[in-house]
């Protein structure tokens, strides 16, 4: 997203001193945020493994990128043993598909009509979004709900609409897009090592 959306500095910062700021609001939202939430995704990812449900990913830009980098973790990065990984999907990796349901149906339903052939009940949904707002996002957990597909939303800023509508809001309050998205990846990245320590396969 741009820069210009990041809370306006003096011109004339330095590269060491704007590098530090931004270490700084990074640490203090990580030191001051409740991880409850995360836990509670943590113990249904482990459910969802054990039981070869699916997990699905998704998100727009930078966040679709980080949705295709989680999905990758998850597959193969928990894994101790061949096939051992999660049954997961980032929603955002086929282009054909998005370009196919965008050009079809509009940018609204990329996420949504997927969802509706891939997912089951009692599969699990983590869309990843820095306004919570976007069109495409609120369509795909709409459509989780109607299919009883729990769905836990991972958002910065105010987390929009979907911080309302999605069954579990992951949300770090912090108007900046870029560090909004770094917790998209801290967060997997936290998930990814627990899953991985407790299984003992």
């Amino acid at each position: 997203m741009l820069l210009k959306k990041i809370i306006k500095m003096k011109p004339s910062i330095s590269a060491k001193e704007y590098f530090f700021n931004y270490s700084e609001k990074l640490k203090e939202l990580l030191s001051s945020f409740d991880w409850t939430v995360v836990q509670e995704l943590a113990n249904d990812i482990d459910v969802c493994w054990k039981e070869k449900r699916r997990v699905f990913f998704c998100g727009n830009g930078g966040s679709a990128g980080n949705a295709i980098h989680l999905a990758n973790d998850f597959l193969y990065g928990i894994a101790k043993r061949t096939g051992g990984g999660l049954r997961v999907l980032s929603l955002s990796d086929n282009p054909a598909v998005i370009s196919c349901l965008a050009n079809d149906l509009g940018y609204e339903y990329i996420f949504s009509e997927q969802l509706a052939v891939q997912a089951n009940q009692g599969d699990l949904l983590i869309v990843l979004s820095g306004s919570g707002n976007s069109s495409n996002i609120i369509r795909v957990i709409e459509q989780a709900r109607i299919m009883n597909v729990k769905s836990y939303a991972i958002l910065g800023f105010t987390g929009g609409k979907s911080k309302d509508i999605a069954d579990v809001a992951i949300h770090f309050p912090i108007n900046d897009m870029q560090i909004a998205e770094d917790m998209q990846v801290i967060v997997g990245h936290m998930l990814m090592q627990w899953l991985y320590l407790n299984r003992p396969e």
